[in-house]
């Protein structure tokens, strides 16, 4: 039986039942489910990083947004406050569409 000790979908224990196969799973404590969507997250980026097509790097993306929804839920806020933040962020120092990349900076 292979081993995958990773967060998954919520549905995933479900369509691998239904498939056939047996499977073992744990609820996690909130400290070890934070530590593993942070875990998730970072695995997600770098699939989207490798992604080979705009398909593939859209449906990186919607894993990652994915995560995010519920990095935001488990610290307790909203994904309009997040984006409340991001607005203020983006008036006060910019977005990113400037494609604007530092070199050096004198002392």
């Amino acid at each position: 039986m292979p081993t995958y000790n990773k967060l998954v979908r919520d549905r995933i224990p479900e369509i691998i039942k239904n498939s056939g196969k047996d499977l073992k799973t744990e609820t996690l404590n909130q400290d070890r489910y934070i530590l593993e969507l942070k875990k998730k997250l970072f695995e997600e980026v770098e699939e989207y990083q490798a992604a080979a097509t705009e398909d593939d790097a859209l449906e990186e993306m919607a894993d990652v947004l994915e995560l995010v929804h519920a990095l935001v839920h488990v610290h307790g806020s909203s994904m309009e406050e997040v984006e409340k933040i991001r607005a203020e962020k983006a008036e006060k120092r910019g977005g990113f569409d400037e494609k604007v990349f530092l070199i050096e900076v004198e002392d």
